[in-house]
């Protein structure tokens, strides 16, 4: 461990667990190798770019360093985004459910789960998870991203587009009746709304 790492291990209990905690982490992090961030910062800048060899080379990498620090979150949050680049979505909910249970108190594992909930159109789940993240934000960068996750999120919603979103076979007739009613500033009547 580094001079930080050792100078911290002197507080009490949950300083030191927490110290210990984020030296694991640099050190998990830290041991990504320089072709495994190559392609992390390719997948970041746009994952089209990447090659189906690259994507499976990324997953396999990653995997190896999760299971070298498996208690480490964001290693977890990197090989999820990296299974949902490689269309592998029931691995990256495990992954990102696993990374949320490690660190519940993590902005980008709260967002991402949250991001691939909304992807997969559920959006309770992804409501929740990206509240949680705003609530988690640190700085109005991070602010930011969560306002606009849940505004997407709202999007879906308003729009009927989410997984159980569609009720009655007659719902694509009465919703835009709904909203025609609604902008001409009238309202619907009860025994029409069948949905």
């Amino acid at each position: 461990m580094n001079n930080i790492c050792k100078s911290e291990m002197s507080l009490p209990d949950v300083k030191t667990n927490a110290a210990l905690r984020a030296c694991v982490s640099s050190l998990a992090l830290a041991s990504i190798s320089s072709n495994t961030q190559n392609l992390l910062l390719r997948m970041f800048a746009d994952p089209y770019l990447l090659e189906k060899e690259d994507r499976v080379s990324l997953v396999e990498q990653l995997r190896e360093g999760v299971a070298q620090y498996p208690h480490v979150s964001e290693l977890r949050v990197l090989l999820g985004m990296a299974l949902c680049v490689n269309l592998d979505p029931q691995a990256a909910i495990e992954q990102l459910e696993e990374s949320v249970r490690l660190a519940p108190n993590s902005f980008i594992a709260q967002l991402k789960l949250g991001e691939l909930w909304m992807r997969l159109r559920a959006c309770d789940k992804a409501e929740e998870h990206t509240r949680l993240a705003s609530l988690l934000a640190q700085s109005l960068a991070q602010s930011e991203m969560a306002r606009r996750q849940a505004a997407a999120i709202r999007t879906l919603r308003r729009e009927g587009i989410e997984r159980g979103g569609y009720k009655t076979p007659w719902s694509w007739i009465t919703r835009p009746l709904r909203r025609l009613w609604t902008r001409n500033g009238s309202q619907p009547s009860e025994a029409l709304d069948i949905s």
